[in-house]
């Protein structure tokens, strides 16, 4: 008989969730979060994030590929603000695109962030607010941050659904909760 899976529950909005514990190294283990498909709780986490930035001026929301295009989909859709995807693969029609380098906690290996030379006009003078799942280490955070800087967008307002690790280090972020790090 197989052993039930370890998990951390959550709440956002009423709505619960179980969050599946993932060894990312011997003894140090994360909550992972994956949205894709959970239209339930991308709604209700664009929701609370859309009350946490109403009184926060910016433009357009900007996120990474992939799990948190369809928590900038619905934030926009709460909001009325465009958002733009940063995308990891480079295709022929992004012309002139802007990339930055990141290494993210749940790949381990360098990936590069890519902003499409057709949402540069979308950013360039504008106000950006950052929108992630989750920022455990940040290299994500600071390859948006670096390709938003490229583009001449001025970033307002960093926010994410969980923030992961130590608390201190993310008390500029907006989020709707906190995940620890599980060690043995």
């Amino acid at each position: 008989m197989a052993d039930k899976q370890e998990s951390y529950p959550i709440e956002i909005g009423g709505v619960k969730r179980d969050l599946r514990l993932f060894e990312i190294k011997p003894g140090l283990k994360i909550a992972i979060i994956n949205i894709l498909g959970d239209a339930e709780l991308v709604q209700v986490c664009a929701e609370e994030l859309g009350k946490k930035l109403s009184n926060i001026d910016y433009d357009v929301i900007v996120t990474a590929e992939s799990k948190s295009i369809p928590l900038a989909h619905m934030l926009s859709v709460v909001t009325g603000k465009p958002y733009v995807i940063l995308r990891k693969d480079y295709k022929i029609y992004m012309g002139d695109a802007i990339l930055a380098e990141t290494v993210s906690i749940t790949t381990g290996k360098p990936q590069t962030l890519i902003l499409d030379e057709k949402d540069i006009p979308l950013l360039k003078g504008k106000k950006a607010a950052i929108v992630d799942d989750v920022i455990s280490t940040g290299s994500t955070l600071e390859g948006m941050r670096n390709i938003l800087e490229k583009a001449g967008a001025t970033i307002t307002v960093e926010a994410a659904i969980f923030t992961e690790g130590d608390p201190k280090k993310w008390d500029h972020i907006i989020a709707l909760g906190h995940l620890p790090i599980f060690t043995d």
